[in-house]
């Protein structure tokens, strides 16, 4: 529910969306530091060349949050710790909620969507998250996933983060 009491509506994002995305996205990093690193060009962030699929949350006819599948590559540590072969994993990533939407479900509705698409596939969803990402950390585990470990990452010469990795609930 939102702040008027109605529902977000999850679609698949279109190119239209990505303007918007990127103005919420930057409030997001704005308020709360995700990404960690603003990206030079975010609309292309937003879409990397291993995404499939993406999906926005729309509420009161504005975009609510976004989230994207892709298929994993070398920097995601979750599919390598899940245990399983690789290639039956798909990752969760640029998951965002707008500040003004947020505790109203656009989280947790733009997840069941990726898990309902993923499982539609036969593939499991996993993710990665900065340890500092309490408050996406929380959700994820308040939906049911799984913990797997942490693991560390290189982003750039001199920058060294801690990565929380996840897996979906069976």
């Amino acid at each position: 529910m939102t702040s008027e009491g109605v529902s977000p509506h999850v679609r698949r994002r279109t190119e239209r969306d990505l303007g918007d995305c990127v103005r919420v996205l930057r409030e997001v990093h704005d308020r709360d530091g995700y990404p960690v690193n603003w990206p030079d060009a975010p609309a292309e962030w937003l879409s990397p060349s291993s995404l499939f699929a993406s999906w926005v949350a729309v509420s009161d006819g504005r975009i609510a949050g976004h989230v994207g599948l892709s298929r994993p590559g070398e920097s995601d540590l979750a599919p390598g710790l899940f245990g399983v072969p690789v290639n039956t994993t798909v990752v969760v990533n640029r998951l965002f909620v707008a500040p003004w939407a947020r505790g109203h479900g656009v989280g947790a509705s733009l997840m069941g969507r990726v898990v309902t698409e993923a499982r539609d596939r036969g593939v499991h969803p996993v993710l990665d998250v900065v340890a500092s990402g309490t408050a996406a950390a929380r959700l994820y585990e308040g939906l049911g996933w799984r913990f797997l470990g942490t693991g560390e990452q290189q982003w750039g010469p001199e920058q060294r983060v801690t990565i929380r990795c996840y897996a979906a609930p069976s």
